[in-house]
């Protein structure tokens, strides 16, 4: 019997090898989407089309030499990063390396784009933008996961970004509770975290909403007329004024009820004792209607596809999102010390994102398709040095959640479903540690900031030690134990499955030498878990690009 035990233990664990190993090497069936309307793909490739033109003119203007064309394997891992949130498996890359297909490029997008890891991504993207707060308030980042739900609830709806914003700003409130819903065993799920968020203040509210989706920084005018910009402490004051019936009633702290009073739409100026009434920010005058509300007036303003702030914002925001840097720069700020480096490509990107409907997908489609976006980050010239000349793919900083998910694809972690907790408000875990770590507090991509701490718990912390581990790692316990591979396929699969490429002839051969030569132990498959390790701290695994 004890006998029978270990051979069963020993099938067992060479079964999971092999179906890990065909998750590893099969090639999967691709394609893409059901066909949409020719007019709307046509729509796509001219403003693909439309960006490189208006690119190109600017480099001609001044003289700039662009970077060569992505390879595939740099494109695709870029694609999944931006559209997915995470590497793409290795059976993908070695898929996509192989397909001849002329519009495989394409086919790759859509597939990403009808993906759950698109829902999942985007809703990590908009949660950050919309809830900042939760980096530093336990009670707020109690709030998440309602809000994280709602955000994928509406995405995988396929929400047109208008309604989405307009669901935001419209929401009930009026003696509602705070609080998760989802801890709360409440069926609907609604977007008041944001609110709470925001602890239930106009000028808080008027502040983010402004910021978010207008691309208006005003937060200087809350006390004095803006320093740097145009807008008036007046013109502040009778933004948040839509916010102005909105109050929490006394106790509950930032879970406590809510009410609205649907009639005021005034505020007071602190400190000037001056009452100001609702009005727009480009200056126009709302024409009240009975039975609708002041938020819900601010939304028919706001959401119009002839608002300049909601259209121009919206698509500076995806531009940055894919590119690593906005058109306007910062993105949510659209002050006159912030002129677009390509104004009349901000409003045609602005115009046709309007034009169909906010449809988020189309703006990425066209973004991705163009040569634009797929120029390697690789500098070839000095003349592409100003990131905003788009001359060349800017590098970016992996999120905390882009890195963990990431090196769960490359590893084979499973993660386990992670819930915010009541007594701790903190979500546990692995993941959960590991994004509290890496929390990065620059607003650009580009710019990350990294901590000694962080670096340390890449080299030496207990779960990257644990996922490169031959005992812990699934990945590499497959590619180690399977028999059918060479020391060169080993490695050539090692780097499919963290950089999402095959190594270059010099890397193979070196690598391959020390493999053989026992590494630093003597022990080949410990060489083999330390190129893993070092592929995985590498910073072409660290960064997009």
């Amino acid at each position: 019997m004890k006998h029978l035990r270990a051979d069963t233990k020993l099938y067992t664990r060479m079964l999971t090898f092999g179906l890990i190993l065909v998750l590893i090497v099969a090639a999967p069936g691709w394609g893409l989407a059901a066909d949409s309307p020719a007019t709307y793909w046509d729509d796509v490739e001219t403003l693909s089309q439309e960006i490189d033109q208006q690119i190109e003119a600017k480099w001609d203007a001044d003289g700039i030499v662009p970077a060569p064309m992505s390879d595939d394997a740099e494109y695709f891992r870029r694609i999944s990063l931006d559209i997915a949130g995470r590497i793409p498996p290795a059976s993908e890359v070695r898929w996509f390396l192989a397909d001849q297909s002329p519009d495989k490029r394409r086919a790759a997008v859509e597939k990403l784009l009808d993906s759950p890891a698109y829902v999942i991504h985007f809703a990590n993207v908009w949660r950050s933008i919309m809830m900042p707060e939760a980096n530093a308030d336990d009670q707020v980042r109690f709030l998440l996961p309602g809000f994280e739900a709602w955000l994928r609830e509406k995405l995988s709806e396929e929400t047109k970004y208008d309604d989405l914003v307009r669901e935001i700003l419209t929401a009930p409130l009026n003696n509602v509770t705070g609080g998760n819903p989802l801890l709360a065993g409440r069926q609907e799920l609604s977007p008041i975290a944001f609110y709470q968020a925001k602890q239930i203040k106009p000028e808080n509210l008027a502040a983010a909403t402004s910021r978010i989706f207008l691309g208006v920084r005003m937060e200087c005018a809350q006390c004095h007329d803006h320093p740097m910009d145009h807008w008036k402490q007046e013109e502040f004051w009778s933004y948040a004024a839509f916010f102005a019936g909105i109050e929490r009633r006394s106790g509950g702290g930032i879970l406590g009820t809510v009410r609205e009073l649907f009639d005021r739409r005034e505020l007071t100026i602190p400190e000037t004792g001056e009452t100001i009434q609702a009005s727009f920010l480009d200056g126009s005058q709302p024409e009240w209607r009975f039975s609708v509300g002041p938020r819900e007036t601010l939304a028919n303003w706001m959401t119009s596809a002839e608002n300049a702030y909601f259209t121009r914002a919206a698509a500076n925001r995806m531009w940055g999102h894919f590119f690593g840097i906005g058109i306007v720069d910062p993105v949510d700020d659209f002050g006159t010390e912030h002129p677009p480096s390509h104004p009349e490509l901000l409003d045609e990107l602005a115009q046709q994102f309007a034009a169909h409907d906010f449809d988020v997908k189309f703006l990425i489609r066209a973004i991705t398709a163009s040569n634009a976006y797929q120029l390697s980050s690789r500098q070839t010239d000095a003349s592409q040095q100003d990131p905003r000349s788009f001359a060349r793919m800017n590098i970016k900083g992996l999120t905390p959640e882009q890195l963990f998910d990431s090196l769960a694809m490359s590893t084979g972690y499973y993660q386990p479903f992670e819930v915010e907790t009541p007594a701790t408000m903190r979500r546990g875990g692995p993941r959960a540690e590991f994004l509290d770590m890496f929390r990065n507090e620059s607003e650009k991509p580009t710019e990350p900031q990294t901590t000694i701490l962080q670096a340390l718990a890449m080299m030496n912390g207990g779960f990257i030690a644990n996922a490169t581990s031959l005992e812990n790692s699934e990945t590499l316990a497959a590619i180690v134990n399977f028999p059918l591979m060479s020391n060169a396929e080993r490695i050539e699969t090692l780097y499919l499955a963290t950089l999402s490429r095959k190594p270059r002839p010099d890397e193979l051969s070196d690598l391959v030498t020390y493999v053989e030569s026992g590494g630093a132990q003597p022990d080949p498959q410990e060489a083999l878990s330390d190129i893993f390790w070092a592929l995985i701290n590498s910073s072409e695994f660290l960064f997009n690009h």
